[in-house]
């Protein structure tokens, strides 16, 4: 019988196998569907990961408008953002982001601030494409439905 081996497998960029999935984002919480995500996105859901490499899947986000938030989230939460003069700090609500023209702006800066910054964090959130309707471009790449609101009963907003 083999020794098992006291060594590491690093997988190599060219050995990646990416796969497709798409995620009905209608009336799930926001950070819990983000950690999700973007777990999948980095690839820590398949036994090969390797941190220095992108070993992600490719993540389709249905519905990105009508994410929810918990409590008082959605009044009380305000993203920041800088104009570069002085005094030029700008804040908006995240139920205002909601209500604008970009509303998946939410969920993509939910994921954003979950994936590491840097060269490697960059390409893997070009993996993540965001659309406010139930169409999307990318039938032809036959992805594979994920049922969040299934994996735990937090993760779907109480009506």
């Amino acid at each position: 019988m083999k020794a098992l081996s006291k060594q590491t497998r690093s997988i190599k960029p060219a050995e990646v196998e990416k796969k497709w999935h798409i995620i009905d984002a209608d009336g799930l919480i926001v950070g819990r569907l983000a950690t999700i995500i973007a777990n999948i996105l980095r690839g820590k859901h398949k036994p090969s990961y390797t941190p220095h490499v992108d070993c992600g899947d490719h993540v389709i986000v249905i519905n990105a408008d009508k994410v929810k938030f918990t409590g008082k989230k959605l009044t009380d939460k305000v993203y920041y953002k800088h104009t570069g003069y002085a005094g030029g700090l700008k804040e908006v609500t995240a139920g205002k982001v909601l209500e604008g023209r970009f509303p998946e702006r939410v969920l993509e800066k939910a994921v954003e601030r979950m994936i590491p910054s840097g060269p490697l964090g960059r390409v893997q959130m070009k993996n993540l494409h965001l659309y406010n309707g139930t169409e999307h471009p990318h039938d032809g790449q036959k992805p594979e439905v994920l049922d969040v609101a299934s994996m735990n009963r937090k993760n779907k907003a109480a009506q």
